[in-house]
């Protein structure tokens, strides 16, 4: 029952210290008020105010450095990333279906944010593309996969979209597609030529410009990923309604 009553203060106590980073206008990397000075402000104990930084530093709201004092957080989708992780990884019984959900997430949002880099991107972005699909199709010959210039094609994507969401957001799944399917021992691309090839099909929509031909290319795209994952990805996708374009 103590436990119980303690919740509720710990949780009131990090929403107030979140408050005083807003109010405060405090960046990441700027130090916050020492615990005493957090306990004279909010009127706690000082195990409470610890408990509530430790909750927050989970939360990558807030950073302590031990023997330093404690800064304000990057606020970064680590906590997301593993969170995602742990949930796919707990799902014992459908190891396809897990991977799925995590796959459908991203697909759903390239395939719109694709429409919108089809008449955003800059020349320059798009020559930086053509140069990751070159390098791409240079691994090939090496019967390797290649899923850092993978990851790397599609940070460059949307840069012209000037969200710095997108990218770290797009990341994240990317992570966690990634270590689920390698905690699964899931096969890397066995058919590096192709994969390559899908990406060229991209760049060479998106130098014409050409919206529709655009998001069907980063569909078929996608539609490799999910053979690769399994049949359960299809099931999902199929079962939501989605459409193969």
């Amino acid at each position: 029952m103590r436990r119980m009553s303690e919740e509720p203060r710990t949780s009131r106590i990090q929403r107030q210290v979140v408050q005083l980073i807003l109010d405060r206008r405090l960046t990441a990397g700027a130090p916050l008020p020492t615990e005493a000075a957090l306990m004279a402000d909010l009127g706690v104990s000082r195990n409470s105010v610890r408990e509530a930084l430790k909750a927050l530093q989970a939360l990558d709201i807030v950073e302590v450095r031990h023997g330093y004092g404690t800064y304000v957080g990057r606020a970064s989708l680590t906590p997301l990333v593993d969170g995602l992780t742990f949930r796919a990884l707990a799902r014992h019984d459908d190891d396809t279906a897990a991977l799925a959900e995590i796959l459908q997430v991203r697909e759903v949002l390239e395939e719109g944010l694709i429409r919108r880099v089809a008449t955003t991107a800059t020349e320059a972005e798009l020559d930086r593309l053509e140069e990751v699909v070159a390098r791409m199709e240079s691994a090939r010959g090496t019967g390797r996969s290649f899923p850092e210039l993978d990851r790397e094609f599609h940070e460059v994507l949307y840069a012209s979209l000037g969200n710095d969401l997108v990218p770290q957001l797009l990341a994240a799944f990317w992570t966690v597609f990634r270590r689920v399917s390698g905690a699964r021992g899931l096969p890397g691309d066995p058919l590096p030529g192709i994969t390559a090839r899908r990406h060229r099909d991209i760049v060479t929509a998106l130098r014409a410009r050409d919206v529709e031909g655009a998001q069907r290319a980063m569909a078929v795209h996608f539609r490799g990923i999910e053979a690769r994952a399994g049949r359960g990805v299809g099931r999902i996708r199929h079962g939501a309604g989605e459409g193969g374009a």
